[in-house]
């Protein structure tokens, strides 16, 4: 079949994208970090391998919650703030009488960096504090901002509560590039969810129209358990039979699917392993029904991306499916003896969307699409 170049009148986004697909697109891999010169590096390799894939294959969050030290929790908030408002437009700082004349100039430096924070837990002295500081002095860097331990809803209203607060009183606007805010140029929240409480309520918490993603807290959820979970359950093998660890997992994943929020999958503390970081995300990608998962570690970011990235034949039908669909604006296509409409449109659509987040290579056919 001869490609034809897809028409750009109707997006294919905006016509198979609905209740019954993900409401939003974010990069397969989210890296932790929370030393100061591993946050710099960690920053310097999204730049790098964002010009090597031609996108941002990875959000780099500044984690508070396992990096500040015991009594410097405040220190160390002004600190990340300073480091995503370094991040941001090479370090610039974007006063609203400004932001006009230079937005331009930055674009294509926004468009290779996503930069969130993981802040205390709600229930922990220092939550209010990192979101009074780092909102108010960086929200314009940030893309989004995780919770952990989040028990209810109740939890994120209060988050937002606040990081509403800390945003209006912030000097410094977004420049809302790549749709990275929602809701009126509001920050979206990540949750963590860590304990059979916050498994319970996963579905409720996924309905929060303020929250993106959820996450699964691994360890926190296993030593919940009182020691009913034996600590293998926090290894590799074990994280993927343990019935309730799978359990709490498939909850997390299916109640974000049924929302259109982003499931992102747990920590591999093995980080030395090439092939279990390897195994682990093709599990979550495969198995399990995740889109997203955890990195603490760079050498796991690859192996993450490598396996959430869709195989090359499967971009290909994908392609030819995509293109087929725009040329008939949408109506049922026979491809290779087999019917294609609506509902398989939206699935080889995001076959593309993911081939794109893992910056594969596209025909141009449908390439253009992601260019905006």
């Amino acid at each position: 079949m001869q490609l034809v170049p897809a028409s750009t009148q109707v997006h294919p986004r905006d016509v198979l994208l609905g209740a019954q697909a993900a409401g939003v697109s974010l990069p397969v891999c989210d890296h932790y970090c929370g030393v100061e010169a591993r946050m710099l590096k960690s920053l310097q390799l999204q730049k790098e391998l964002a010009e090597e894939f031609g996108t941002c294959v990875f959000d780099v969050t500044l984690d508070c919650e396992d990096g500040a030290p015991v009594g410097g929790e405040v220190e160390h908030a002004g600190l990340v703030a300073k480091i995503a408002s370094n991040s941001a437009l090479d370090g610039v700082n974007i006063e609203y009488n400004a932001i006009k004349k230079i937005a331009n100039k930055h674009l294509e430096v926004r468009k290779l960096s996503r930069v969130a924070v993981r802040v205390h837990a709600p229930d922990h002295a220092a939550f209010e504090s990192d979101i009074d500081i780092i909102v108010g002095q960086a929200s314009h860097a940030l893309c989004h901002v995780m919770i952990p331990k989040v028990e209810s809803v109740t939890d994120v209203d209060r988050a937002v509560k606040l990081i509403d607060a800390a945003q209006k009183k912030s000097k410094v606007v977004s420049t809302n590039f790549q749709g990275r805010l929602t809701n009126n140029g509001k920050l979206p929240l990540h949750v963590l969810i860590e304990s059979p409480t916050a498994v319970h309520r996963a579905f409720e918490i996924a309905a929060h129209p303020r929250v993106q993603s959820l996450s699964f807290g691994l360890m926190d959820f296993v030593s919940s358990h009182g020691g009913a979970i034996p600590a293998s359950a926090m290894g590799l093998a074990g994280q993927f039979t343990h019935p309730l660890v799978v359990r709490a997992k498939l909850a997390i994943a299916s109640a974000c699917h049924a929302h259109g929020k982003v499931p992102s999958h747990c920590v591999v503390t093995e980080f030395s392993d090439a092939d279990a970081i390897k195994n682990a995300a093709i599990q979550a990608a495969n198995t399990l029904g995740f889109t997203r998962m955890w990195s603490i570690h760079p050498s796991q970011i690859r192996p993450i991306l490598a396996a959430f990235a869709p195989a090359a034949n499967d971009i290909d039908v994908a392609t030819h499916i995509i293109a087929a669909g725009v040329d008939a604006d949408w109506a049922p296509i026979n491809y290779q003896g087999m019917l294609h409409d609506r509902a398989s449109y939206r699935y080889y659509w995001q076959v593309l969307e993911r081939a794109h987040q893992t910056g594969r290579a596209m025909d141009k056919s449908v390439a253009h699409f992601f260019n905006d």
